[in-house]
């Protein structure tokens, strides 16, 4: 992990005194409520439906156990709102209504208190701290090395690269130290302080898109040219929102030293440019799309400037070397020397079918054939997708110290990896990990899903995404059938900002406001642009808007049609997305449709 100099300690702890002096003042009435807004935001104070809600930056997912250790003292003693609060915000969900699963449990949010959430950006959200109380959180997080800067704002958000970066067997290069390098150049960079709108960053270093590049303002791929060197493929203009946009790529090959350099002419010319008088516009994928070569020409001309002025952020060899030196592999820890005991839990191990399923789904391979990474799952029953409590992230914490060498990763897919487990350490972290809930095998299956926190959080949401999750998740809860089913993305988004990044699911759920009621949207064939997903493209909504009540029913039809018309190849089960790409989505559509309720049944 990259070590914080005594500068970067000092400038967060600075950050955390600068905004308790805010919060003083604006909660003593001398600072007004519009004044103090940007100043908290830069700070990732947001003021959601109920409660304040706190981003805490991970840079590109990499956490230590000590920082979970203090975001699991921060849901204990922080995330605590008091009872009226809480009281209020339960008495307007269960107003909402719950959502029927027949044969099973109807849902509705049950707030919990006491708990962080993973996002799809690898970043960390905290939803009940009273703000009062923000600036102690704040002190807290710099004392790890932790802050919330530039995780809200029309500014550079938090540099997201492959979970598996560093370790991946297929990696062309470690994308950690360029996404560290960018995230300093980047911090509160003075003129990309109010850009027209946010702007995110993707790296990946794998031959693999385990980054969704695709889908970034502008996304980087680590490649090497015909004479060896190293570079970046650079692709910009994507986004998810109102306007689903695929990037394009604006350079097929960029030497790694200019990096900056042309990030810097990229941004540059869509602070020139980009459209600040419709929000819906300001993104940099609506000036790329209506400009299109004149915007590259542009980039161009300015890179050219930067390096005739004297390339100032030319990375020197240096600098890499330097930022490089923090992402060395730690020092192998052996398996345990108890020989008795390892070949004791080794055989209760490999006597239960789950581990070998947990080895098919949530073990996977490494550069290092001694070491594994391992996904913890945090999707189970009566928990959101993402949702740790601080006894989980605690336990978490203990796990990594003990088989990881003190270093996780938060996942796109809101789980938890750790990155170096010994192959020999795998029965016993199995066995830790089922005893806390966390070793389901259902990595990349269904019940992986991602979800948003949606309506039940969120002031900008339509509609909740929670109870639909919870409905889903209720229903495929048999291991056999999830597993028959296979690999599926399933994405929920309570609105179209696209937080739960349902235009790149292979089913994307979108919910939208109909006449004052929740009602959603279901799409098909999208992809993220890794390996099973195939190139980056949006989903294509599959008819009219469906109740909640109706879309679990709606899925169960999707999938079902998907579980009569797959066809076997070389002896393996086709994916759900590749028979949609197959046959086309006029089946599911049909399907889907003929799971809507009728009026009587809804009433």
């Amino acid at each position: 992990m990259y070590q914080y100099t005594e500068f970067d300690k000092a400038f967060v702890r600075a950050r955390a005194a600068q905004y308790r002096d805010q919060l003083e003042r604006n909660l003593a009435g001398q600072l007004s409520d519009d004044d103090f807004r940007p100043l908290r935001l830069q700070n990732g104070w947001y003021l959601q439906r109920y409660a304040p809600m706190l981003r805490v930056a991970v840079p590109y997912g990499e956490i230590s156990s000590m920082q979970l250790r203090a975001l699991s003292r921060i849901a204990r003693e922080y995330d605590q709102p008091d009872a009226a609060l809480l009281r209020d915000a339960q008495e307007k969900q269960l107003a909402l209504g719950e959502v029927p699963v027949p044969g099973g449990t109807p849902v509705v949010t049950r707030f919990k208190t006491g708990y962080g959430h993973f996002t799809t950006r690898t970043n960390v959200q905290f939803n009940w701290i009273p703000l009062d109380k923000s600036a102690d959180v704040m002190d807290l997080l710099a004392s790890v090395n932790m802050h919330g800067i530039q995780t809200s704002g029309n500014t550079i958000r938090n540099i997201c690269t492959d979970e598996l970066a560093g370790v991946a067997a297929d990696e062309i290069a470690d994308p950690r130290p360029f996404a560290e390098i960018l995230r300093q150049w980047s911090t509160l960079h003075p003129e990309f302080a109010f850009l027209p709108r946010k702007f995110k960053i993707s790296i990946n270093g794998a031959e693999e898109d385990r980054a969704a590049l695709g889908w970034y303002d502008i996304g980087l791929q680590l490649l090497k040219d015909p004479a060896g060197e190293l570079g970046f493929r650079v692709q910009v203009g994507g986004g998810m929102g109102r306007t689903p946009i695929i990037n394009s790529v604006v350079r097929e090959f960029l030497p790694w030293n200019q990096l900056l350099n042309y990030v810097e002419a990229c941004i540059r010319v869509y602070n020139r440019y980009g459209r600040r008088d419709n929000l819906w516009k300001a993104r940099i994928k609506i000036l790329v799309k209506a400009e299109g070569q004149r915007y590259i020409d542009q980039v161009e001309e300015e890179f050219g400037r930067i390096r005739a002025a004297g390339a100032a952020h030319t990375i020197t060899q240096a600098e890499y070397d330097r930022v490089a030196a923090c992402f060395v592999a730690p020092a192998a820890k052996p398996a345990s020397r108890d020989a008795r005991m390892l070949d004791i839990v080794r055989a209760d191990a490999e006597a239960d079918p789950e581990y070998d399923r947990w080895l098919v789904r949530n073990v996977h391979p490494h550069r290092n054939p001694q070491l594994r990474s391992v996904t913890l799952s945090f999707k189970r029953l009566g928990q959101a997708p993402g949702d740790a409590d601080a006894d989980q992230l605690a336990a978490a914490a203990d796990l990594v110290d003990r088989f990881s060498s003190g270093e996780a990763r938060v996942t796109h897919s809101q789980n938890l990896l750790l990155p170096w487990v010994h192959q020999d350490d795998l029965p016993a972290l199995w066995a830790a990990a089922r005893k806390l809930g966390l070793a389901r095998a259902n990595i990349g299956l269904l019940t992986d899903m991602i979800a948003c926190p949606g309506g039940d959080f969120c002031s900008l949401a339509n509609a909740r995404s929670l109870p639909i999750a919870e409905a889903i998740t209720q229903r495929y809860q048999d291991m056999d059938e999830l597993h028959d089913i296979g690999e599926i993305d399933l994405n929920i988004s309570g609105c179209i900002n696209s937080c739960g990044h349902h235009h790149a699911g292979h089913i994307g759920i979108l919910g939208v406001d109909k006449d004052g009621k929740e009602w959603y949207q279901v799409t098909l064939g999208g992809a993220d642009g890794s390996h099973l997903s195939g190139p980056a493209v949006p989903g294509k909504v599959v008819g009219p808007s469906f109740s909640a009540a109706e879309v679990p029913e709606v899925i169960e039809a999707v999938l079902d049609t998907y579980r009569r018309e797959r066809i076997t190849v070389d002896g393996k089960g086709e994916t759900f997305i590749a028979t949609v790409r197959r046959i086309g989505l006029d089946p599911f559509k049909a399907a889907a449709n003929a799971a809507r309720f009728t009026e009587r049944e809804l009433a």
